[in-house]
């Protein structure tokens, strides 16, 4: 693998990058609607020589893959998320979003721009590559469920991968670190729904009804006892609650109540039970509130778990590109990402770009209404994303 060059073309390619992250932050789009996004995807790729294009997959015109192909060997996979968030940005920034109600609020712009760089990069360097390259660009990341991966997958865009490689930027992070990680690094995410139903009435005559806001207190209150009473300490697991629905006016008890929250865990097992879990507690306590209770589990985005292997590969890579003093473990985080459905079918490593800087104004957290990044970490992330591939295919042969 030749570092130099690849440095060489990324701190080239610097300003060109920036201009495609402020014209998709400009233009973003909704997920499973990112068509425009797409279009302009495939155009570039087209530009760069790449083959077996595909736009479009589900019932949308959205999502892209194409191929690069080096010489015979391995074929190792890079992806990126296309889609925004329904968040109405409050940055005044000249290349602020043009959609009212729509943002590139997680850094998915910049995540396109870098593998668009990227894949310019590797077709340059086709002849020197010992292997082949795809390309996903991928919709509807943020929606949870239909996910893209998923959608994806499903229509062939893993067929005849090898390893699969993708990056997060992130403003956790100071700008110009990389961090890795093997084994759990992003949390599975569940949602789960309970009802508990009773009977309405007068608030003034409660002896008449059965109120199943009591009952939904209750429950709660005993949820919070899942992860502090009935999962090991160590193992990290979460059960929330973002969602309840009771009534209409504020003197009448309600037949009943809607709940409900997600749930968060790195370990396969411990995310099979949670559905009987909740059911126990929202039965018991719905027979002791005299209600009835309805529990209902919805099995989202598994965990990401990243292949020792290459992650091995994704190391070098870095330390090559950014030096070792750059480079850091990261943290388990609660968040998910379905990156991980990829790495069910094939090995695969997810990493972190710092893109944090507070004097750049990009320490806001992700899905704020003020999310911003430091744009040096572009150049960063597309040395990054370039040389993992060209190291992938090379030691995978």
């Amino acid at each position: 693998m030749n570092i130099k060059k690849i440095k060489r073309l990324a701190a080239d390619m610097k300003e060109k990058t920036v201009e495609t992250r402020r014209y998709l932050h400009a233009h973003p789009e909704l997920s499973w609607r990112e068509t425009e996004t797409s279009l302009y995807v495939e155009r570039r790729l087209r530009e760069y020589g790449y083959e077996n294009i595909r736009r479009g997959f589900g019932d949308a015109a959205s999502g892209v893959t194409a191929d690069l192909s080096g010489s015979s060997g391995p074929r190792f996979a890079l992806r990126a998320d296309l889609d925004a968030l329904p968040i109405h940005e409050e940055n005044g920034a000249p290349y602020r979003s043009s959609v009212d109600g729509v943002m590139h609020a997680c850094g998915h712009d910049g995540h396109i721009s870098i593998l668009l760089a990227a894949a310019e990069i590797l077709s340059l360097m086709k002849e020197e590559m010992p292997g082949c390259i795809r390309l996903i660009f991928q919709p509807a990341e943020e929606i949870g469920s239909p996910s893209g991966a998923a959608v994806m997958i499903d229509e062939g865009a893993l067929e005849d991968v090898d390893a699969i490689g993708g990056l997060h930027l992130w403003s956790f992070v100071e700008s110009g670190k990389v961090q890795w990680k093997n084994g759990p690094v992003m949390a599975s995410s569940d949602r789960w729904n309970v009802v508990f139903t009773g009977k309405g009435g007068h608030g003034a005559a409660p002896h008449t009804a059965i109120d199943p806001t009591v009952a939904a207190a209750a429950f709660l209150c005993a949820i919070q006892t899942i992860t502090s009473r009935e999962i090991d300490p160590i193992e990290p697991a979460v059960v929330s609650l973002g969602k309840i629905e009771a009534g209409d006016a504020f003197n009448i008890i309600p037949d009943r109540v809607n709940m409900a929250g997600t749930l968060r865990s790195f370990d396969s097992g411990i995310r099979a039970s949670m559905e009987a879990r909740l059911r126990r507690l929202a039965g018991g306590i719905a027979a002791a509130y005299r209600c009835e209770a309805e529990t209902s589990v919805t099995h989202m985005i598994p965990s990401v778990v990243n292949h020792a292997g290459i992650t091995k590969i994704l190391r070098e890579a870095a330390e090559a590109v950014v030096g070792a003093e750059n480079t850091e473990e990261s943290p388990r985080l609660m968040i998910s990402e379905d990156f991980s459905m990829y790495q069910e079918r094939v090995p695969g490593t997810f990493f972190f770009v710092g893109a944090g800087n507070p004097a750049k104004g990009a320490d806001n957290p992700h899905h704020s209404p003020r999310f911003e990044i430091d744009e040096d970490a572009l150049e960063t992330g597309v040395a990054m994303m370039a040389a993992f591939a060209f190291s992938a295919v090379e030691k995978l042969k």
